[in-house]
C-alpha cells in the first residue's frame, strides 16, 4: 500500500503536492504508518504532500491530533474535515479500513424488510427500493446497505482525479444468508442468537455484516468512477510491495521496530488472520 502510493507518484499519477486522505481513521494509526514509510522511503514528499483525515467526530479528532503531535512533532501537518463534502482538490489519493461494513443497513427476508418493535425484529415491510437491490444480488434474506450510492457520488465530485483504496470484510457476491453480528466485549455474537439479549447490548455495543462487494462496485461505476480490482487483502499487499518494504525496514531501522512491523505484516497477511477474509477494493477516476 505505502509503497503503491510513492509508485503513483513517480507514475505520474498523483502529483507530488496531492492531498492523501483517510476516511474514519479512528485514531489514525493507518495515516501515521503511510507518514512513516513516506518518510523512510521517500521523506522529501513530506514536504510537499497534503495529509486529511475525514472525522466527524470532535474527541476523535482530537485524539487523531494528538497521536501525529506525539509522533512527527511539528513536521506533518493533518488537517481535518467532518464530511468529503468541506474537501475540493485536483489529485487526491483515499484509503479507508472497514468503511463499507459501517454504513447503516436494511434486514430483508423474502420480500419483506426488517422493523424494530422494541427489541424484536419483525419482517412486514414493503419497501421496494430494498426489494430491488436484494433481487439485483440474488439476495432471498441478508443485509441491504444505505449510503453507498451517495458516498460514492460525494467522492466522484470532490477531486478531478483520485484513486481509493478500501479494506473490508465481504465477498464480490452476497452472502446467502445474513451475516449480521454485535461485538460485545470481545466476543462476537450473531444477531438473530435466540439467546441474544438486545436490549442490553442495544447503543452499547458495535453491529457490522459483511459487505456485498457488488453493491459497492455499482455504487462507483453509477458515479462515473472506474472499478479497477478486487483482491484478498493478502494477495493486494503482497503486490503492492508489503515484503520488499519489510526487507528495507530490516537494513534501516533498529531491530526493535523491524520486529513491530514485522508482527503488524503478519495479522495483515497471514490467512489464519486478517489475510484471506479481508478484501481490498480498488477505484480510480480521471476527469
Amino acid at each position: 500500500m505505502l509503497k503503491h502510493i510513492i509508485s503513483l507518484v513517480d507514475e505520474g499519477f498523483l502529483n507530488e503536492d496531492s492531498i492523501i486522505c483517510e476516511i474514519g481513521a479512528h485514531h489514525g494509526y493507518f495515516l501515521a504508518d503511510v507518514v512513516e514509510f513516506i518518510f523512510t522511503l521517500r521523506p522529501k514528499l513530506l514536504d510537499t504532500l497534503s495529509f486529511v483525515i475525514i472525522e466527524r467526530f470532535d474527541d476523535l479528532q482530537e485524539q487523531q491530533r494528538n497521536y501525529f503531535k506525539e509522533s512527527f512533532g511539528d513536521e506533518v501537518s493533518l488537517k481535518h474535515y467532518k464530511s468529503l463534502t468541506e474537501l475540493q482538490c485536483e489529485n487526491a489519493f483515499f484509503i479507508a479500513n472497514e468503511i463499507f461494513d459501517a454504513f447503516p443497513c436494511e434486514l430483508y427476508f423474502k420480500g419483506k424488510t426488517a422493523r424494530v418493535d422494541g427489541h424484536d425484529v419483525e419482517f412486514d415491510v414493503d419497501d421496494k427500493w430494498v426489494k430491488e437491490k436484494a433481487e439485483k444480488y440474488f439476495k432471498d434474506r441478508g443485509e441491504i446497505a444505505l449510503g453507498y450510492e451517495a458516498f460514492a457520488k460525494e467522492m466522484s465530485k470532490v477531486a478531478k482525479k483520485f484513486e481509493f483504496i478500501s479494506f473490508d470484510y465481504g465477498e464480490m457476491l452476497a452472502r446467502p444468508d445474513f451475516s449480521i453480528r454485535v461485538y460485545e466485549k470481545h466476543n462476537v455474537i450473531p444477531f438473530f442468537d435466540e439467546n441474544i439479549k438486545r436490549e442490553e447490548l442495544f447503543a452499547m455495543s458495535d453491529i457490522t455484516y459483511d459487505v456485498t462487494f457488488a453493491h459497492v462496485k455499482d455504487a462507483y461505476e453509477e458515479a462515473g468512477v472506474k472499478f479497477i480490482e478486487l483482491k484478498a487483502q493478502m494477495v493486494a499487499l503482497i503486490d503492492m510491495g508489503i515484503l520488499d518494504l519489510l526487507e528495507m525496514l530490516k537494513d534501516n531501522v533498529d531491530e526493535k521496530l523491524y520486529k513491530q512491523e514485522l508482527e503488524k505484516a503478519k495479522m495483515l497477511i497471514l490467512p489464519n488472520f486478517l489475510g484471506e477474509r479481508f478484501k481490498m477494493i480498488r477505484f480510480r477516476q480521471e476527469k
